[in-house]
């Protein structure tokens, strides 16, 4: 078990937006980054939390992520809003337009996001529990590079290819369903070979095309979908949405995002709904509707729970590894002056 340190939200904002900061992101590339990764850490979702954060500070330091890029928002239709995010994080343009879209969900009935040319998103569910947060009704899809077998191959032609639906509950923390087409994310895999453990059968292919439990062995072949082809058509879908609508890179046409020094260059898709213009009660309806089925027929509800802990955060901190702790505050100790 880890040795595990606790933080306060704001001090572990504090601390990773110092860290970007000190590795070249402007301050609302630093606090986009932070605010997500600790949010996605207060939720338990360790795995796009602080310890996805060395990621980006390693993307930052190397140029694969542009941390002084000046995102565009461009709105050719009045409910549509279009972000070229020129090399920078997925996160910046959707923080300056959040309001707005939902503004315009509100006012319109729906809204679109569609942003390209970004670094990959983290939490996915981040920006659709925002959005249900404010009320509305969001969908989100993204891609990256290729990582995932499609229907049939035995090589990667689509990245996990995540996608994201959210919806406001009455009087409590919205529905979060956040999951990739893969059958395991690849932060999953990539732990596993760091701590020399097997992943479980099913999880991906070996680079002959062969299934495999090493997870040395899976990092060199293609994760697998969830169930089987069905998953990977799923994977092809938000990636027509996330890559093809949005002019992004394709997933096969996508740099690295732990190597080199380009940008993935990939997409984000999102779709704001106002829930009141079709159902004024939709809200308190879906309130009782959850709460039959976690009460009365024991379904687990997703983003529920995991709202209640990122709540609970806010009172109490959060317990991080120390090791992720001390290796981000190593990156703001290096810029201090001696």
């Amino acid at each position: 078990m880890p040795e595990m340190v606790r933080l306060d939200v704001a001090d572990a904002i504090s601390l990773c937006e110092q860290a970007a900061l000190a590795v070249g992101a402007n301050a609302e590339t630093a606090a986009a980054l932070a605010k997500s990764v600790v949010a996605a850490e207060a939720k338990g979702i360790r795995s796009v939390g602080l310890a996805h954060f060395l990621d980006y500070l390693a993307a930052l330091e190397s140029g694969r992520i542009d941390g002084a890029a000046e995102p565009t928002v461009t709105r050719p239709a009045l409910a549509i809003y279009v972000s070229d995010a020129r090399g920078g994080a997925a996160h910046t343009a959707f923080d300056r337009t959040c309001n707005d879209l939902a503004k315009s969900a509100r006012l319109f009935g729906v809204a679109i996001f569609a942003q390209s040319n970004a670094f990959t998103c983290g939490e996915l569910g981040y920006f659709t529990g925002r959005l249900a947060s404010e009320g509305l009704v969001a969908f989100a899809e993204t891609n990256g590079p290729a990582l995932l077998a499609g229907a049939g191959s035995t090589k990667p032609v689509y990245c996990t290819n995540p996608m994201s639906f959210a919806a406001p509950v009455e009087g409590g923390a919205p529905l979060v369903i956040d999951q990739s087409s893969s059958a395991t994310a690849f932060v999953n895999v990539r732990k596993a070979a760091e701590e020399g453990r097997e992943i479980p059968a099913g999880w991906a292919i070996d680079s002959r095309g062969k299934p495999t439990t090493d997870p040395a062995a899976a990092m060199k072949g293609a994760l697998l979908a969830f169930g089987g082809n069905r998953g990977a058509n799923v994977a092809l879908m938000v990636e027509v949405l996330a890559a093809g609508l949005t002019g992004a890179n394709w997933s096969l046409d996508a740099p690295s995002f732990s190597e080199g020094e380009q940008s993935p260059s990939t997409g984000l898709f999102v779709l704001a709904i106002e829930p009141k213009l079709i159902d004024p009660d939709f809200a308190v309806r879906l309130k009782r509707q959850l709460d039959r089925l976690a009460f009365e027929h024991h379904v687990h509800v997703p983003g529920i729970s995991r709202g209640k802990a990122g709540m609970l955060a806010k009172a109490l901190g959060i317990d991080v590894p120390a090791d992720i702790v001390g290796r981000i505050a190593a990156y703001v100790d290096r810029d201090m002056p001696a």
